[in-house]
């Protein structure tokens, strides 16, 4: 990208609107606007202090394309470090393209994907992790990855790396300063006060690179597998949590054939519903693919849903001499039984679904037995009335780990800091290791440099044309 030439896009999503704005940057973009633009207050837009609004007609010749308001944003002081004007006109497309036509006409360029954001970098107006943090506010879509992408906006992600950059470059230097008194054997680096500056650095990367198992999880979502035999209510339930028809209900075994997923929000964090297909033996071809993707839906799933039938309950405890251990539910509870094994390490919640046709006694019995499957969550639920579709959201939200976010502490949601990360810390571990076996500041110096560097990548002091348009290609165009 050039840089050194006045920009233009559209700032608002395309299409009709009330009000459109359009952004132009760059070191002529008062000149192409001002000629253009005729103030109800006749002053000239050239001589107007910046962040200051001004109301006129914006006129191609003799025609007038629309009556506009226009933003002033002067030099150091805007969002790009640049001349920046932006105009606020009426929402039609056509009108949105006719000023945007003419004002490349009279010496602009359409912007890249992410160039306003790109020239806010190289102007010095945030690090490359704060400009990350940018897309990731502008495509957040609940309030736990809003929190994280503000929280990194501001700044606190990037201040940490900073300081933690500082203090080992301090180090670096003296260590580096020693290598030209070689021959005199001085030390100026205290290797004491180095290895613990090393500790703290690993404790801090350690914990970074902890979070980003969290922050990955909030920023896209969490995904829950609804799992469980054929026509047990699952497509219900997800219609239920969702409130809404999402899925087809059939009294119909094996109407859902894949997996379908919508998303949601639940205390401002958002999860990913998977319905899948039921399990059970079929020679039904097209179930039976449906049935393998249930198993990688699972696998990929970060809670397990698994819903069963209460009503196979019902028709064993109205039968003495057939305890709840004996018979179909004793098929159910084996299925569960495979499920954790398979997927040990998963949170399991058993939906005992179909209450509304139990009385009081019938549902206490069920609590009982499902009570002695250990390691699992038992919740009774009506997909169809609603009953327990609350409790069971909130029985969700205690699966994530939301107390970093609470406590505002800083968390990873970016793979290419998390790779960075471990890459550094791979560096200073083994700055750590010559240091314990007293190698030379040469050798030492050697290892500072590359931890250093990928300190630096993640802030921006470290760059290549390749690594910006990467990051800048995920932009949405007039950000």
């Amino acid at each position: 990208m050039k840089m050194n030439d006045t920009i233009v896009a559209l700032a608002t999503p395309s299409g009709a609107g009330a009000i459109a704005i359009i952004r132009v940057s760059g070191p002529e973009a008062m000149e192409i606007v001002a000629p253009i633009f005729k103030a109800k207050s006749k002053k000239p837009l050239e001589k107007q202090p910046t962040h200051t609004l001004h109301l006129g007609n914006l006129v191609d010749g003799e025609r007038t394309l629309d009556e506009v308001l226009v933003s002033v944003f002067r030099g150091s002081k805007s969002y790009t470090g640049e001349e920046t004007l932006e105009i606020s006109c009426h929402g039609s497309p056509y009108i949105q393209q006719e000023i945007i036509q003419l004002l490349i006409r009279k010496g602009c360029r359409s912007a890249e994907a992410g160039e306003f954001t790109m020239r806010a970098f190289l102007n010095g107006k945030m690090d490359l992790s704060q400009a990350e943090a940018v897309a990731d506010l502008i495509s957040s879509e609940n309030q736990a990855s809003h929190q994280m992408a503000m929280q990194q906006m501001r700044g606190g992600f990037s201040s940490e790396i900073h300081r933690l950059r500082q203090e080992l470059l301090d180090f670096a230097s003296l260590i580096e300063l020693e290598l030209d008194f070689s021959e005199e054997d001085v030390e100026f680096a205290n290797r004491e006060q180095f290895k613990d500056l090393i500790a703290k650095i690993q404790q801090v990367l350690k914990r970074l690179i902890d979070s980003f198992a969290t922050g990955n999880v909030l920023k896209n979502g969490i995904p829950v597998a609804i799992v469980g035999e054929p026509n047990v209510g699952k497509s219900t339930l997800l219609n239920a949590l969702l409130n809404e028809e999402r899925a087809i209900v059939s009294e119909i075994a094996g109407t859902t054939r894949d997996s379908i997923e919508d998303e949601m929000s639940i205390g401002g964090v958002g999860f990913r519903f998977i319905d899948t297909a039921g399990i059970r033996e079929t020679q039904d071809v097209v179930e039976s693919i449906g049935i393998r993707r249930t198993f990688d839906k699972i696998s990929q799933a970060q809670v397990v849903v698994f819903l069963l039938d209460s009503e196979k309950f019902k028709v064993q405890s109205s039968t003495p001499s057939s305890p709840p251990e004996k018979g179909e539910f004793t098929e159910l509870l084996r299925e569960i039984e495979k499920i954790k094994n398979k997927f040990p390490q998963k949170p399991l919640v058993i939906i005992a679904n179909k209450i509304d046709q139990l009385s009081g006694e019938e549902r206490k019995k069920l609590s009982e037995t499902l009570n002695r499957i250990e390691g699992s969550s038992l919740q009774l639920l009506s997909a169809k009335t609603g009953e327990g579709v609350e409790e069971l959201k909130m029985k969700l939200l205690e699966f994530v780990n939301t107390g970093a976010l609470r406590n505002n502490n800083t968390i990873v949601t970016n793979s290419r800091h998390y790779n960075a990360l471990l890459k550094a810390l791979e560096e200073i571990n083994k700055v750590e290791d010559g240091l314990n076996n007293n190698l030379s500041g040469d050798l030492l110096a050697i290892d500072i440099r590359e931890a250093l560097h990928y300190f630096g990548e993640i802030t921006g002091e470290v760059t290549n044309d390749e690594l910006l348009g990467n990051i800048f290609s995920n932009f949405c165009i007039g950000k």
